[in-house]
């Protein structure tokens, strides 16, 4: 507590004034980082096309892991607490929903849950490696691409299409990663 006070300029006084303790501060850290990953999602455009939005659903996880890069590692690589299971469900279940709507259309063959959780480890994955500087972001915006590629082709779509879906994707995350990063 006293070096979170520190950081951020204030008295330990003053983050119990505000948490009940170390815990509720990590709970409210993780909710803040889920809706941070919400918002980037309630801004994912409806789209005719419903791989390009299971291919924005990424778009969106990269950018605000990179964005709030420390939320991030907060988020996915501390351990969450019983009474934090449920936080940020929500998050992964709109990916799950972009991935059944894909079934249901045919494009993808297979359990909606455990594809998007292909995609969701995978982009975790490139992402820590990433963060840990075991990756530049170039070489991890590549390997994702090429990674998601596969994975998408895996799942049944063609594979032209689905290069062209993440090379589309791709300009638009190069863009967004040109916006300066957030705090926190």
């Amino acid at each position: 507590t006293r070096r979170l006070a520190t950081e951020v300029g204030t008295s330990t006084m003053a983050v119990y004034t505000y948490f009940s303790g170390m815990d509720e501060l990590r709970r409210e850290l993780r909710r803040e980082g889920f809706a941070r990953l919400a918002a980037l999602q309630d801004a994912i455009p409806h789209s005719e096309d419903v791989v390009a939005e299971v291919v924005a659903q990424g778009i969106a996880y990269f950018t605000n892991a990179l964005a709030n890069s420390h939320l991030y590692r907060f988020m996915f690589m501390e351990p969450v607490g019983e009474d934090e299971a449920e936080v940020g469900i929500e998050t992964f279940e709109r990916l799950v929903q972009a991935v059944r709507r894909a079934v249901e259309a045919g494009r993808f063959q297979g359990d909606p849950e455990r594809l998007a959780t292909q995609l969701w480890a995978m982009a975790h994955g490139v992402i820590s490696l990433e963060l840990s500087g075991c990756l530049t972001l170039e070489e991890g915006i590549q390997v994702s691409m090429e990674s998601a590629t596969n994975l998408l082709v895996a799942f049944g779509e063609d594979r032209a299409v689905a290069e062209r879906l993440i090379g589309e994707a791709s300009v638009a995350f190069s863009g967004a990663t040109a916006a300066p990063a957030s705090a926190v």
